[in-house]
């Protein structure tokens, strides 16, 4: 049993495929477009139970229940030494050309 507050994430169908905009490519056209939230458990739940969360922002979702606390698993990809490079144009722009950055 997954206590209520906990922090969770649930899974909620947005459209279903044959509500789908019709100009779609076709592997995406035959998959539900599906949203992931996360938030605070209203009520006591097991996993896979439909539930009510309150998220961070104060809005009230409710969905399959899929985790608990979940991971921001998110990245912003591999190191990119031109990026680096632009960094330091940028803030001598901003700084002046004795930025030391």
């Amino acid at each position: 049993m997954i206590k209520k507050n906990s922090w969770v994430q649930i899974k909620k169908v947005i459209l279903n495929p044959e509500e789908r905009a019709h100009n779609l490519p076709e592997a995406t056209k035959k998959v539900p477009l599906l949203m992931w939230v996360k938030g605070y458990l209203l009520e006591d739940a097991n996993i896979k139970d439909i539930v009510t969360v309150k998220t961070v922002t104060g809005r009230f979702e409710s969905g399959e229940l899929i985790e608990v606390n979940p991971a921001y698993l998110h990245t912003y990809g591999k190191f990119i030494p031109e990026i680096q490079l632009v960094d330091k144009m940028v803030k001598s722009a901003l700084f002046g050309d004795d930025y030391n950055g």
